[in-house]
């Protein structure tokens, strides 16, 4: 699978869009994320739901935020726009808003450290109707009703 290519005097650059989102029913209470790579143009590359135990929604949001870097780096990709329905997750990486929740930290520094190791990285907040943002947040929610069902199976 290859992304858009741009030739670039370094060499080949490859650039995806990374749309990401968590969520927690209970928040905090059982969570999981979801991460869509894709090529400029909207062609899907690779995309992961995964249900992440007992979290907030925010810790979910970074989680599914820190596994999409990590899978676009395992692509190839050195130009990456993020895409996220979370204004918390967005602001705190772009320096608007403060980390003030101390259980945020860990997931914050974390990812900045991650993207120092892309040539470029974008971050593009979008409302939770945007067409890839929905796709993500019912992955999500199918871990979580799938979890939900095999509590249900092993206690009967």
């Amino acid at each position: 699978m290859i992304a858009l290519l741009h030739i670039d005097i370094g060499g080949i650059q490859i650039r995806v869009k990374l749309y990401s989102d968590g969520g927690a029913r209970g928040n905090p209470g059982d969570a999981a994320f979801a991460f869509i790579i894709c090529t400029d143009e909207g062609r899907i590359i690779k995309e992961n739901s995964r249900y992440i135990g007992f979290s907030t929604n925010n810790e979910a949001e970074y989680s599914g935020l820190l596994a999409g870097l990590e899978e676009a780096w395992n692509l190839g990709a050195l130009e990456v726009e993020v895409i996220m329905d979370s204004e918390l997750v967005i602001k705190q990486i772009r320096r608007e808003y403060r980390v003030k929740a101390r259980n945020l930290k860990p997931y914050y520094d974390e990812v900045t450290k991650r993207i120092s190791d892309f040539k470029k990285v974008t971050f593009t907040h979008v409302k939770r109707d945007e067409p890839m943002i929905s796709r993500a947040d019912a992955s999500l929610n199918q871990e979580l009703d799938d979890h939900e069902l095999l509590k249900k199976i092993k206690k009967n």
